[in-house]
């Protein structure tokens, strides 16, 4: 089964000069996690979280009205592209130890996004998703000590045996 089959077409994003503010709002009124960062020719630029917002923009007494979310926005995010295989992109998601995974086309523009719960309603991944569930919670219960290096995030498919 192909990401294309599964992932979501109607994704709320929000442009990187867009204020913090404005991304938690979004977030709320759409009762999601997270938004893609997308700049006006479509092309997925970053990604930011509830959690982006408070740990880079409140925590620290910065203005959210003020405060731009390509200033709070994790970039070079884990994408997958719409003819990647399901499997493929389960275990990615595990790799890279997320829930959401942009759904990019070969030009970079945001097509749509693949959630954990889109691969469970598929049926056919049950061991890869249990894997990327374990591996996503074990990171929650045990976060990676300050100044661990972050490792690169990787496309579906792509050769890690280089790096």
């Amino acid at each position: 089964m192909k990401v294309s089959q599964l992932m979501s077409t109607s994704v709320v994003t929000i442009a990187p000069e867009e204020s913090a503010a404005l991304a938690a709002r979004l977030l709320s009124r759409h009762n999601v996690g997270s938004l893609p960062v997308c700049g006006g020719d479509g092309r997925l630029r970053g990604m930011v979280t509830d959690r982006d917002i408070v740990l880079r923009c409140v925590a620290p007494e910065e203005d959210p009205a003020q405060t731009p979310v390509r200033d709070i926005m994790t970039r070079n995010c884990t994408t997958a592209d719409p003819e990647d295989d399901a499997q493929d992109a389960a275990r990615l998601m595990a790799q890279a130890q997320v829930r959401r995974l942009p759904v990019t086309n070969r030009e970079g523009k945001l097509v749509g996004v693949v959630t954990l719960a889109d691969l469970a309603r598929s049926g056919r991944l049950e061991a890869e998703l249990s894997q990327a569930l374990a591996e996503i919670s074990d990171n929650i219960r045990r976060p990676a000590p300050h100044g661990k290096p972050v490792q690169p995030r990787l496309r579906a498919g792509e050769d890690t045996s280089r790096r």
